[in-house]
Formats: C-alpha cells, sequence, structure tokens
C-alpha cells in the first residue's frame, strides 16, 4: 500500500511538471507545427483601410503557402493584431507579439506606428518587415549614419516616388508652375513636399505657392484659394485619403480645374467617395503597382483577393501579399526559424518576383523596384506607366 501510494504520489508530480511545462512552451510560442509571424496593423482608427488591405494581402498569401505544404514543413501561423493606428499601441502590440514566441513581424503600415516598434524590435533582435512605410530613416538612422539592422520593407521609399512625380510632370506633362500642400504634422507628407520641391526645382521647374494643413482641419479653402491666386500649373498634395479627398472636392468647388498630384497615400477606395468620381479628372499619384497592370502574376494575385474579398485589391494589399512570400522565402533561405538567421537571409535576398515588381535590397534595406505612375479615370484607377528611379 505505501509503494502504490508513493507510486500516485509521483505520478500526480510528473503530471503537474509536465503541464506546467507545456503551458510554459505555449507561452514561449514553441510549437513542432507552426511558425508564428506578427502581423501588426491598423485594422481600426484613421487608416483603417491601408492596414486591413495589408493584413488581407499577408494572410492571402500565408493560406497559400500553407495549402502547398508551409515552409521547412511547418505551417505558417499569422499572430494578427490591431494598433489601432496609434504609435503607442503600435509599440504594445509589438511587446505582446515577442511574448507570444513570433520569429519575425510583418507591419504597421505607416511610418509612424513602424518607428515606434522598431526600438523595441531590434532590442529584442526580431527582423521587422515594413509594408508601406515609406519614409527614408525607416531603415537608416541619418543620424548615426547607420542601417537599422532588423529593418526592412517591400515599398518604394518616398524620394523614388517624388522624383518619378517630378520627371512625369517635367517630361510628359511639361508643366512648368507648380503648388505643394502638405500635413504639416505628417513626416510621410512633409518629406514628400520636401523631395518633390527638389527634384522638381532642379529640373529647371518652379514652386510659385506652398499651403499646409493639419489632420483635424475639414476646410481647405483659404488654402486653395491662396494657391489659386499664384496660378500654377498644377498642385501637388502628398497625404492620405482622408485628406486628399475633401482637398480636391474643395478644389473643384472653387473652381479650380487644375491637375492635382499626390502619392501612395491616395490609394484608398475611400478616395473616390470622399472626392467625387467627377472631380478627381485630371489627378494623378505615384503607386507601388496597379491593378490595371496585365501580367499574369499579378491578374493571378487580383482574381484570388477578389475571390475572397469580393473586392480589387488596392497597393496596400499587393504589398502586403508581397511582404507575405518575401517573409517566407527569407525563412527558407535561413534554414530554420530563428529570427537572426532570418534577419541575414532577408538582407540577402535578389531577384525576388513579386506583384509590386522584381526586389532586391539595396545598402539600407530598402527594395530596387519600378514606380507605377497612375490617373483617375472615371472613379478608376487607371496605369498610366511605370518608372524607374535614377539613384
Amino acid at each position: 500500500m505505501k509503494f502504490r501510494g508513493k507510486m500516485s504520489k509521483s505520478v500526480a508530480l510528473l503530471t503537474a511538471l509536465i503541464f506546467v511545462l507545456g503551458v510554459f512552451a505555449a507561452g514561449c510560442g514553441e510549437s513542432k507545427d507552426t511558425i508564428k509571424i506578427g502581423v501588426n496593423y491598423e485594422l481600426s482608427g484613421p487608416v483603417a483601410t491601408y492596414g486591413t488591405s495589408c493584413k488581407n494581402g499577408i494572410m492571402l498569401a500565408f493560406d497559400e503557402i500553407n495549402k502547398e505544404g508551409g515552409v521547412l514543413g511547418k505551417q505558417i501561423e499569422g499572430l494578427v493584431q490591431d494598433n489601432k493606428s496609434q504609435n503607442r499601441e503600435a509599440r504594445n502590440v509589438a511587446e505582446k507579439l515577442v511574448s507570444k514566441g513570433v520569429v519575425a513581424i510583418i507591419g504597421p503600415a505607416t511610418t509612424g506606428n513602424v518607428q515606434a516598434e522598431e526600438p523595441f524590435l531590434t532590442k529584442s533582435k526580431i527582423p521587422l518587415l515594413a509594408t508601406a512605410a515609406t519614409a527614408p530613416e525607416v531603415t537608416y538612422d541619418e543620424k548615426t549614419k547607420k542601417v537599422r539592422d532588423y529593418v526592412f520593407r517591400v515599398c518604394i521609399i518616398d524620394p523614388d516616388q517624388s522624383q518619378v512625380m517630378s520627371n512625369y510632370i517635367s517630361d510628359e506633362l511639361q508643366l512648368k508652375n507648380g503648388a505643394i500642400m502638405v500635413d504639416k504634422n505628417n513626416d510621410y507628407s512633409v518629406g514628400l513636399g520636401k523631395t518633390f520641391k527638389e527634384f522638381f526645382t532642379d529640373k529647371g521647374g518652379k514652386i510659385v505657392a506652398e499651403e499646409g494643413f493639419v489632420d483635424t482641419d475639414t476646410v481647405f479653402k483659404p488654402q486653395l484659394t491662396s494657391i489659386a491666386a499664384k496660378k500654377p500649373d498644377f498642385i501637388y498634395i502628398p497625404a492620405y485619403y482622408n485628406q486628399v479627398g475633401m482637398i480636391i472636392k474643395q478644389a473643384r468647388e472653387l473652381g479650380i480645374d487644375l491637375p492635382i498630384m499626390g502619392a501612395d497615400g491616395w490609394d484608398s477606395p475611400e478616395l473616390v467617395s470622399l472626392a467625387g468620381a467627377d472631380n478627381l479628372a485630371k489627378c494623378y499619384f505615384t503607386n507601388h503597382y496597379s491593378v490595371e497592370d496585365p501580367s499574369e502574376r499579378i491578374q493571378n494575385f487580383v482574381k484570388a483577393y477578389e475571390k475572397k474579398h469580393g473586392t480589387a485589391p488596392d497597393a496596400f494589399a499587393a504589398l502586403g501579399y508581397d511582404a507575405g512570400y518575401l517573409m517566407v522565402e527569407a525563412i527558407k533561405q535561413a534554414g530554420e526559424a530563428n529570427p537572426q538567421k532570418i534577419k541575414d537571409a532577408m538582407a540577402n535576398i535578389k531577384d525576388f518576383e513579386g506583384v509590386t515588381g522584381k526586389l532586391s535590397f539595396d545598402e539600407k534595406h530598402n527594395p530596387i523596384k519600378e514606380v507605377s505612375i497612375i490617373e483617375m479615370m472615371d472613379g478608376k484607377q487607371k496605369l498610366i506607366k511605370k518608372m524607374q528611379p535614377v539613384h
């Protein structure tokens, strides 16, 4: 009887130990069957369309990869979290995802939210792949002149966008006098306005008016009236769709029929409903890809996305899709789901074929790729041409 009692106690202790170890392993994100990747996006808040599209593209890629057997004999598990379009919450989400054992994080969409999580992820030595954070300082610290070792991106950078748009306006449209209107509190908007002015004036153009606004503004007619008085040939507004839509609508109401130009922040289904399809005539913006591109690779992606989500994929969805495949390619090349090895493999990616173009990383972890010029026609995006930035 004593012997059996000791055995019962031993079994109980062993069972308890196994339970504790199981909980510990789950908390550390260990799994024999899956590789956990964090998906940190703006799923609510003012730029929720960006984050939602990126997330949808990423998860579509993971679904396709898993159906083909996954990577390294394991399934990819995307852990999706909403950062609510807030910098502080983007950092909180990154901490939560790392605690769950992710080997890398994709996202957020915007520059500010990526910058909020970057110091923590670099300290934790977890690679970060940004989909739409276009500011140069995301991957490169201008103060220290050093690359941020753990940060990469799949999107074109702002200077590439502004250079291509400058060249298109000067060389193709042959417009000489421009006005610039930026969100003064948004580094993305200010940075694009600054580099556009540099490129455009270097080509012999002239900026005759510069106006600003803040993200809480809803009335833009004073700035637009001031711009119209300077008689520019066009207006460049590198800002987010929720502001741009209202600005364009109010510009047309004032009788300003000039071409209006912008950047990838314009790309949202909401732009047409905010501005009105007719008001978007003679509007152009730079983007990462076009749903109109006849490439078989792109059209296969468009069909798969439409089948799953019932709508055409915007550029943010395409960037998310590419990021999902690129991350898995880095894991494959690393040979194991080890964050340090994934980071090293990512840095050596060459000629990756994505729906937003062929991608190789330069020494600052920026992709070398073409920029698409989009014109709005009857409320729809039309691909005008692709142009390669000059480095």
